[in-house]
């Protein structure tokens, strides 16, 4: 069986490891690599487990660690052709790691299939992935999106485990203190996906199959956990699916510290 390990998730940076203790993959590096390599230990996972690694995009929050972990680790790295693009203006993505295009059809690796999907955010080109294990368990792994596009949907109904952002709560970000222009984009179709927004989400993806939920990449000024876990659960109980009967459901913490992950 195979395990899914949020390191760190959020505006601080983002990472997560899925695979086995033996063999895995970690999707973004957005933390330093001393971090990463500490978080994983605390998680019980040796980085030379670490086979590859997966960018969603090129912010830094996703990218801090990406250049000294992969190349002192010798790692591999795979993101969109606009991400690899965009990495190598930005100095990261400098000929001291393997660092490839993962196209459409996806590839194997550490024994799973990666398959990527496009997203919408203010960035280059930003993917999601799906991620088949090896026994046929998969995840749709999706955040820092404006809203969820029918590719997005369809890359994400019927995976076993499904990691949705759940940004912001509308409100507390409409009265909070970011300035209207930074406001405007996160409540744009390239910005951040809301509370409500991923709740409305989970309840089809329940229906459909889906039976474990993270909620990840929470805003720390617009938002809080049990915020956000509550509005999912609101949203799944109306539609009549019972907590640890028909679905699990958790937040990502912004560290690990616990180095709790879900098998599934």
């Amino acid at each position: 069986m195979a395990r899914i390990c949020p390191l760190f998730s959020g505006s601080s940076g983002n990472s997560y490891y899925i695979g086995s203790s033996c063999a895995g993959i970690l999707i973004d590096a957005g933390r330093t690599a001393k971090q990463l390599n500490n978080m994983l230990e605390t998680c019980g996972i040796g980085i030379e487990s670490v086979k590859a690694i997966f960018v969603t995009h090129e912010h830094i929050d996703h990218i801090r660690g990406l250049r000294v972990l992969a190349s002192r680790k010798h790692i591999p790295v795979y993101a969109s052709s606009g991400t690899l693009n965009a990495l190598e203006k930005m100095g990261c993505a400098n000929g001291t790691f393997q660092a490839d295009v993962i196209g459409e059809k996806g590839m194997e690796c550490a024994g799973m299939f990666i398959r990527p999907f496009r997203t919408s955010h203010d960035c280059a080109e930003s993917v999601g992935y799906r991620v088949q294990t090896h026994d046929g368990r998969s995840v749709g792994f999706s955040t820092d999106l404006g809203f969820l596009s029918d590719t997005v949907r369809d890359q994400l109904t019927g995976a076993d485990l499904v990691v949705l952002e759940s940004n912001h709560d509308v409100g507390m970000l409409q009265n909070g203190p970011y300035p209207y222009p930074l406001k405007r984009r996160i409540l744009s179709d390239t910005g951040h996906l809301s509370n409500q927004a991923c709740a409305d989400e989970l309840t089809d993806l329940a229906q459909k199959g889906t039976t474990r939920f993270i909620l990840a990449h929470l805003s720390a000024e617009n938002n809080t956990p049990e915020l956000a876990f509550q509005t999912a659960l609101c949203s799944l109980s109306v539609a009549g699916l019972k907590e640890g009967v028909d679905f699990q459901l958790s937040v990502a913490p912004r560290e690990n510290n616990t180095g709790k992950g879900i098998i599934f």
